[in-house]
């Protein structure tokens, strides 16, 4: 039997970016015909480990992807050696790529039951698939509620996806911003997203709640969430810890008895309560 190196990556090609935020960017990517990663489904909320050769590998999550094209997206914020390097590939040039890695959202648990989402910042960009699935399969979900909060109005991804989320049969889009530019025409909330709460519709009962985002952000939704009624294992978070290897060797991303790369990186919050230094 000849076992599969799980450090394998594989090359691929920028197909092109667009620009998110001023420092937020979606990157277009394609495997190479043949790619034995095409044999593998990828699941909303999984992550895949992209690197530079010469200067170093980083995670980042799925955005988007197209099964026909064998072309995913995935949105990153430059802020380091490797997204910057990624930053300054442009349309053509190759990067290296191994994965999906992970345990993603709970799309199966979801089916017939409504849907709380509540991102902010980047995290909404690994809920963006959960959006376009339910889009997709329509009848197999409840209602989708999107609650998404940034600093600025000039933070928000996918601002041009808006309206068409807002089409989705049974959906509604919540917004809000830290704070508004001065001359910026805004007519949506101002305040963290846990502000958005009063206006929730989704009830605690047969429902499940994404999210993503800081994780002082999520620290303090997640206790409003459990005093509106929502239960621990309805409340699902991803987790953006420092992960190296993505197949639980390294030790990089483990808090207690868990790592996120394979344990994750989404958790239910009943499975994260009680570990050390996590939204305690």
């Amino acid at each position: 039997m000849r076992l599969e190196n799980p450090y394998l990556a594989e090359e691929c090609v920028i197909k092109g970016s667009r620009r998110q935020t001023p420092d937020v960017y979606t990157y277009a990517i394609s495997y190479p015909r043949g790619s034995r990663r095409l044999r593998t489904p990828f699941m909303p909320g999984q992550f895949i480990m992209i690197s530079v050769l010469g200067i170093g590998e980083a995670p980042f999550s799925f955005s988007a992807w197209d099964d026909e094209k064998a072309i995913f997206e995935t949105t990153i914020r430059t802020v380091g050696n490797v997204t910057s390097a990624i930053m300054r590939r442009g349309e053509g040039q190759r990067i290296w790529v191994r994965g999906p890695y992970g345990r993603g959202w709970p799309m199966e648990e979801a089916r017939g039951k409504d849907i709380l989402i509540v991102a902010g910042g980047i995290g909404m960009a690994p809920l963006r698939p959960v959006i376009e699935m339910v889009a997709r399969n329509r009848r197999s979900y409840g209602g989708l509620e999107i609650l998404y909060g940034a600093k600025t109005p000039e933070d928000l991804l996918f601002a041009d996806e808006f309206d068409s989320w807002r089409s989705i049969p049974g959906a509604e889009l919540l917004l809000t911003v830290d704070s508004v530019p001065r001359g910026t025409k805004w007519d949506h909330g101002v305040g963290v997203v846990t502000t958005l709460f009063d206006k929730i519709r989704t009830e605690p009962n047969d429902s499940i709640v994404m999210m993503c985002g800081p994780e002082i952000m999520m620290k303090f939704a997640v206790k409003g969430l459990l005093a509106m009624g929502f239960r621990p294992e309805d409340i699902y978070l991803s987790l953006e810890r420092r992960m190296e290897c993505g197949v639980a060797q390294c030790g990089h991303c483990q808090i207690g008895p868990k790592f996120v790369c394979k344990d994750g990186p989404v958790f239910s919050y009943s499975e994260l309560r009680g570990l050390p230094d996590l939204l305690a």
